[in-house]
């Protein structure tokens, strides 16, 4: 708490109180330097000539640098006198750390901007809400269910206590221990060992930076902290053992701790407007903008439009104001798109020094 506190002092004081796996691994093509040792023309015969023994497809060496490249294919080999071409595509190799986890789980980078995040929640919900004098008129940041992206609406709150809501996997909680072992088996999801990671990593996860100082301090302000997951009913009791072991409990299934279903459908909007019965939801964070509202998963919606929906429309004001969204490059519904609808072809470059060619 101490942190969060001391963070979020310092933004108070100055503005004074206003408002998921799929890594490209360099590979290079690798093949034996022949090295012949020759004499006087008289022992030409009796000199053996030495030869470093060729290296096989599928060897994997490690660099200087500690880069893992991996031998595929001999025959992909320049030929004598060639000029230097692109490495060879190739596999990631399993056991390296894929760039996208390098990012999240290992950068000053990721811990800056989740406690960023975290710092500008507390802000928001500490120092703008609790001097609000009718509270009864503060409105829930959760869209009603007759919201669409373009129209956003929300309602008042009345008499219910503030609560703010939470996702868990890469919001509040690092699953580090299944990311490390899908990192050394490489690419592939499988849904059974996610379960059987639910039911025995508990004590391989942390906190995310900055989560729990900040859950403290909600908590301690009198502002419930509810976490709405897609980990599996099945398994709740070892989801509370990971919340507790990351300091982020206590926690009550099926009222601070809501759970998916077996077999029930990822959405969790659902869920959303029965917290919001109950509870004034003041405040959301998550790593997917499905932690926000399921109509961002919608199949019709293309990857620009998608993104277009955060910026253009009046969901973006919501951004630092009720929404906080955490980093998350390592999975989830963001990893999608095209060449084109990743890349505007207006704004496409190539080298000119290539085309020349």
């Amino acid at each position: 708490m101490n942190r969060i506190l001391a963070i979020t002092g310092l933004v108070l004081a100055s503005t004074g109180l206003s408002g998921c796996i799929a890594a490209a691994v360099p590979i290079a093509a690798a093949a034996g330097v022949v090295k012949t040792s020759q004499d006087s023309k008289a022992r030409k015969r009796s000199k053996r000539q030495q030869t470093a023994p060729a290296p096989q497809p599928g060897q994997v060496y490690t660099t200087e640098d500690g880069q893992k490249v991996q031998v595929t294919n001999l025959t992909a080999l320049p030929t004598p006198g060639e000029a230097a071409v692109a490495p060879v595509a190739a596999k990631p190799v399993p056991g390296s750390v894929p760039p996208e986890m390098q990012f999240l789980y290992g950068s000053g980078e990721a811990s800056a901007l989740s406690l960023q995040a975290y710092a500008a929640l507390w802000t928001y919900v500490h120092g703008e809400l609790r001097f609000r004098r009718d509270k009864s008129q503060i409105t829930s940041v959760v869209m009603t269910r007759d919201s669409t992206l373009t129209s956003p609406k929300f309602g008042t709150c009345g008499k219910r206590p503030m609560a703010v809501v939470f996702d868990v996997d890469e919001t509040v909680l690092l699953n580090l221990g299944f990311e490390s072992d899908a990192a050394r088996r490489g690419p592939g999801y499988d849904q059974g060992r996610w379960t059987r990671w639910e039911e025995t990593g508990a004590d391989k996860v942390e906190a995310v930076p900055g989560a729990a100082e900040t859950i403290a301090a909600l908590r301690s302000d009198g502002i419930t902290v509810i976490f709405n997951t897609n980990r599996s009913a099945s398994t709740a009791p070892f989801t509370i053992e990971a919340l507790n072991r990351a300091g982020l409990g206590p926690v009550t299934l099926g009222d601070t701790l809501i759970l998916r279903d077996d077999n029930a459908p990822s959405g969790k909007d659902e869920r959303r407007w029965q917290i919001a019965e109950r509870y004034c939801i003041v405040a959301m964070g998550g790593d997917q903008l499905g932690d926000f509202s399921d109509l961002f998963n919608a199949k019709d919606l293309s990857t620009p439009a998608r993104r277009n929906t955060t910026s253009n429309t009046l969901i973006a004001p919501l951004w630092g104001h009720g929404w906080f969204i955490l980093p998350n490059p390592v999975y989830g519904s963001g990893l999608k798109g095209g060449m084109d609808e990743v890349f505007p072809k207006d704004k496409q470059w190539a080298d000119p020094a290539e085309e020349k060619k």
